[in-house]
């Protein structure tokens, strides 16, 4: 049953089936010719409980929320205050891309999102700053990444809901793993213009930084909002979403008055789309995890692990292997909802932190949106840059590398994801 499982699903991936659907019919295949004694209806009952979690209620709000800041002058508002700060610095407009994809991640929680609102205002300044073109794509491809792991993240959420884990406690871990994230993405353009010779920009003078901070003011103050609500007990994760989302819309509409009535609605009817994506593959995903269960696949992985004495250390290196692998095909959030049901048993008889192994799966979620051939932000940025695929995939290589570098560190050095949250929540 579990062969023709997976064997279904690659033909159908094959073929170009959207994964939603490749997902969801290949359980059903295998339940309709190996269990003829369960009723089909078992198949629809796991798709609605795969979405029948209270935690998933922030996923579109989320979206709501870094849509409305897309088109409503928040994302620039938050580039043009980064960009007075760093922006006179060697590498000033690599660094101001990146600084900003982490800050647009700490308010979206959406790598496309931020690919979107960040890579097409700063691609045309890169290449008029001198950056090449292979560098400048790579940069605008892969930096929108880092929105995964900075907190709120939509892949968090995900491997919350999968495993029951507290969503608050994996934005925390998330904030150490993602500044890393992004510090070697900041010291690799350093060193690119250091060789390059790239020249620098002038250095904004004390009254434009702070006009550009009094500008962005009401935009940085939604990161502010989110985590300190959750960090001081305020509310919820969940909470926070839909007082992120409402928030995003009072600036958009009524203090930078970019978005009106009629924008409102069509960013609602955009968010709902994505919205609806993302609940079809969780729901898909989580039929197709529940047949591996009745398959025993986590139970005989588990034995085979135990049998061959595979230590913590062992076991999370091939969990990265299996996941980057995973990620040149298919969606981060896909990756975590078939994957997590297995690793997460098999981590807690190893010994391994449950929170740590969410923080690794998002980190490899966030290399996959890049990674050829099917990174989703790969095909995001090409119609923002107009260059071939051909170059974009080139152009990230580099930076593939030192997403796979810091995600040695982020695995191999668990304190930087559980300081925070241990210090919040205590035993976590």
């Amino acid at each position: 049953m579990i062969l023709v499982l997976f064997v279904a699903l690659f033909v159908f991936i094959f073929f170009a089936m959207p994964v939603f659907a490749a997902l969801g019919f290949a359980p059903l295949i295998s339940v309709a010719f190996f269990q003829p004694n369960l009723n089909l209806m078992v198949i629809a009952q796991r798709l609605f409980g795969g979405i029948d979690k209270f935690s998933l209620m922030s996923v579109p709000f989320f979206i709501l929320a870094a849509n409305v800041m897309k088109n409503g002058g928040i994302a620039r508002r938050i580039l043009e205050w980064a960009q007075v700060f760093v922006g006179h610095l060697t590498a000033g407009i690599a660094l101001t891309t990146e600084v900003a994809c982490m800050f647009f991640g700490a308010v979206s929680g959406s790598s496309p999102a931020t690919v979107v609102a960040i890579g097409g205002l700063m691609y045309p300044a890169l290449e008029k700053g001198g950056y090449d073109m292979n560098f400048s794509t790579g940069l605008i491809t892969s930096s929108g990444s880092v929105a995964l792991l900075i907190p709120p993240s939509i892949s968090a959420i995900i491997y919350g809901a999968v495993t029951g884990e507290s969503v608050g406690a994996l934005f925390m871990a998330g904030i150490g793993a993602g500044v890393l994230y992004g510090a070697l993405y900041l010291l690799y353009c350093l060193w690119y213009a250091r060789k390059n010779k790239i020249p620098r920009d002038r250095k904004a003078t004390w009254n434009e930084r702070w006009k550009a901070t009094k500008s962005a003011a009401w935009a940085l103050g939604i990161p502010v909002i989110i985590m300190g609500g959750i960090y001081f007990g305020v509310f919820t994760p969940t909470e926070a979403s839909g007082i992120s989302a409402v928030y995003a819309i009072l600036i958009a509409m009524f203090i930078y008055k970019e978005m009106d009535f009629k924008g409102l609605i069509k960013t609602c009817v955009d968010s709902a789309e994505t919205t609806a994506q993302v609940m079809m593959l969780l729901a898909a995903a989580s039929a197709f995890g529940w047949v591996l269960t009745i398959g025993r696949v986590p139970q005989a992985l588990a034995d085979w692990l135990i049998g061959g004495n595979v230590d913590k250390y062992t076991f999370l290196f091939f969990v990265n292997i299996i996941l980057v692998i995973a990620g040149m095909f298919i969606d981060g959030s896909s990756a975590i909802v078939i994957l997590a049901p297995l690793f997460y048993p098999l981590a807690m008889k190893l010994g391994i932190n449950s929170i740590h192994l969410g923080v690794i799966m998002v980190a490899n979620a966030a290399i996959g949106m890049f990674t050829p051939p099917f990174g989703l932000n790969l095909f995001v940025a090409q119609p923002l840059t107009g260059k071939k695929m051909g170059d974009i995939i080139k152009g990230v290589i580099p930076f593939v590398v030192i997403s796979l570098a810091a995600l040695m560190i982020i695995t191999y050095w668990p304190p930087l994801s559980l300081a925070l949250p241990k210090l919040i929540y205590g035993k976590v």
